[in-house]
């Protein structure tokens, strides 16, 4: 499918999808998100697809957040539309079966940091920088996602004050899982990308469903919940299948 506002690769078993507005910041208008959600149900969708890296254009910015000069522009109807869009598109990224990637080339404000807690995790450089801004216009957001990454008092902080959070506190509080030089950013997201696509797809997908749904649960029933599941609709592979490669080796350890 042709898109107009990002661009999509795959290599590998790896898709790259880039958010692809630089001249106003990937700033996300009506028809981004509307193709961001179309390409994630694609790839997802896509057997040959095993991961996802999610990156944007340009050395500046992921994600400025919400087209403004767009939504003013709006009629009531119509930003009730895109609101009713942008929400199905971040619930569809955040469930998205396959793991998706965040390689943070810039900063990541308002519903571009929205985004990027929705991903599976981030790698990010010394441009990475976040802002959880909701609070300055009035509006909310982010309470389901950053809590769950950086635990509640953090997250009340940032959501509370909306403050600017640069790369090396975000990798400090654990918002950013590899922080690395900008020239190597896309290189690290590609290579955890092809270490996951490299393992079997139904086990990641079920310990991605099984991390998700299990939010809120007790210990005991997430013990059962993956119990079930490895019975169920997420069984295990016979020995033979899941260890051919340690068969075929007769033991031997993996040669680096």
């Amino acid at each position: 499918m042709s898109y107009e506002t990002i661009l999509v690769n795959r290599q590998e078993g790896v898709a790259t999808v880039t958010l692809n507005r630089p001249r106003v910041l990937n700033a996300m208008n009506l028809a981004l998100s509307q193709e961001l959600g179309q390409a994630i149900a694609e790839l997802e969708a896509d057997d040959e697809v095993r991961a996802i890296i999610l990156t944007g254009a340009g050395q500046r910015s992921f994600s400025a957040g919400a087209d403004i000069h767009e939504m003013r522009a709006f009629t009531t109807e119509q930003s009730a539309r895109a609101a009713e869009v942008r929400s199905a598109g971040q619930q569809r990224i955040a469930n998205c079966a396959k793991p998706i990637i965040g390689a943070l080339n810039g900063l990541a404000h308002g519903g571009g940091a929205v985004l990027a807690s929705s991903l599976d995790f981030l790698v990010g450089c010394e441009r990475s920088q976040f802002r959880f801004l909701a609070v300055a216009y009035g509006q909310m957001n982010s309470t389901w996602t950053l809590p769950v990454i950086i635990g509640w008092p953090r997250a009340k902080e940032l959501l509370y004050t909306g403050r600017v959070v640069e790369a090396e506190e975000a990798y400090r509080i654990g918002l950013i899982n590899h922080l690395v030089p900008s020239d190597q950013l896309m290189d690290k997201a590609a290579e955890l990308a092809r270490t996951i696509a490299a393992n079997h797809p139904l086990s990641v997908q079920g310990v991605k469903s099984l991390v998700l749904s299990n939010l809120g649960r007790s210990w005991e029933e997430m013990k059962e919940r993956e119990h079930l599941a490895r019975r169920t609709t997420h069984k295990s592979l016979a020995v033979e299948e899941g260890f051919r490669d340690f068969i075929e080796r007769r033991g031997r350890p993996l040669r680096k």
